[in-house]
């Protein structure tokens, strides 16, 4: 078990423009930024890293939050035993793999893993 297994890892954000997201959070609060290609960036404000992505719709909502889990099949059983109910089987993506899944309220969250 590491010390990020099981806590929130990420924050990632479905924006209409990368371009003026950036230029926002770099001038309200100073954020950095990595590029990863024309549709996702990720950003870093010194403590917590989060990404900005066109690959979706714009959620009203608010951002994905994003937990980290060593075991990425064992959350997700973990999850569904809960009551979740997945909204995204696992994929891979560059760097990992992860899923999403609706909490009994209904907000959707993500899970990820290195493995």
């Amino acid at each position: 078990m590491t010390g990020s297994d099981q806590r929130i890892d990420y924050i990632e954000f479905n924006v209409a423009d990368i371009a003026a997201s950036k230029a926002f959070y770099g001038s309200a609060f100073g954020w950095t930024f990595t590029d990863y290609g024309p549709e996702y960036c990720e950003f870093a404000d010194g403590r917590l890293t989060g990404g900005f992505t066109t690959l979706g719709p714009v959620r009203s909502g608010g951002p994905l939050v994003i937990i980290y889990a060593d075991d990425l099949e064992g959350a997700l059983a973990r999850v569904e035993g809960a009551g979740g109910r997945i909204v995204k089987p696992i994929f891979t993506f560059p760097g990992g793999r992860r899923f999403h899944f609706a909490d009994p309220d209904g907000y959707e969250l993500a899970v990820w893993s290195k493995q």
